[in-house]
């Protein structure tokens, strides 16, 4: 098997998600918990939840990285995570919600959508997505699959933006995956963090609402 394919490579139901080995992850675990490892910033206790119609992207990568963060209850934890980024995206009617457990009142969720029906898309530079479960169909063109992470950005002659750095806990010798173009549909992922050059919302509409009422995609 080739590990680059030229073209366009479709993965039904796509949901690759690349994390460094067990021993790895759980060695940063010990180091976070003894204060070693610096990171850009720390994850809440609280996974979101994206959706979207389509997202249409350019200069893409993947890779494994381990976020810190912290369990609700204040203690400090790892997440093993699997980096998507784009050079610039375009992406239509994005949802993204979170649920909030509140003592009393019980579950209530905070709603992000922008991009929908009537409005411009949501556009997206330098974006990079901490996701840990990804579903959609998926199309890429001018593929790579197995280059080493730190190769993948335009210093290096990659496609992608490159790795975040900035205290990123990320291999840069690990597996990684890039291509020229990528169009996602029906996409449907868990995330820890997502951080943007720049992050363009149309029409932004946020709204609270009383149980469990995540983001859903539309078939």
């Amino acid at each position: 098997m080739e590990s680059q394919v030229r073209g366009g490579t479709r993965w039904k139901r796509f949901a690759v998600v690349m994390v460094p080995s067990v021993a790895a992850t759980a060695a940063i675990g010990v180091a976070l918990a003894q204060g070693a490892l610096a990171a850009s910033f720390s994850v809440s206790g609280q996974q979101f939840k994206v959706t979207a119609d389509q997202l249409e992207g350019w200069g893409f990568e993947q890779y494994g990285a381990v976020d810190s963060g912290y369990t609700l209850d204040g203690k400090q934890t790892a997440h093993p995570v699997a980096v998507s980024a784009f050079k610039d995206a375009k992406i239509t009617n994005l949802c993204q919600s979170v649920v909030t457990p509140i003592p009393v009142i019980g579950d209530v969720t905070l709603t992000l959508r922008a991009g929908g029906a009537g409005q411009p898309k949501v556009e997206a530079h330098n974006i990079y997505i901490d996701v840990n479960d990804l579903k959609a169909d998926a199309t890429f063109d001018d593929i790579d699959i197995g280059v080493a992470a730190g190769q993948t950005g335009p210093n290096q002659g990659g496609k992608g933006p490159g790795m975040k750095g900035g205290g990123e806990q990320a291999n840069p010798y690990g597996f990684a995956q890039q291509a020229k173009h990528a169009v996602l549909s029906d996409v449907d992922q868990h995330a820890w963090a997502t951080t943007a050059g720049t992050f363009t919302l149309s029409g932004l509409n946020m709204s609270l609402s009383k149980g469990a009422n995540e983001c859903q995609v539309k078939h």
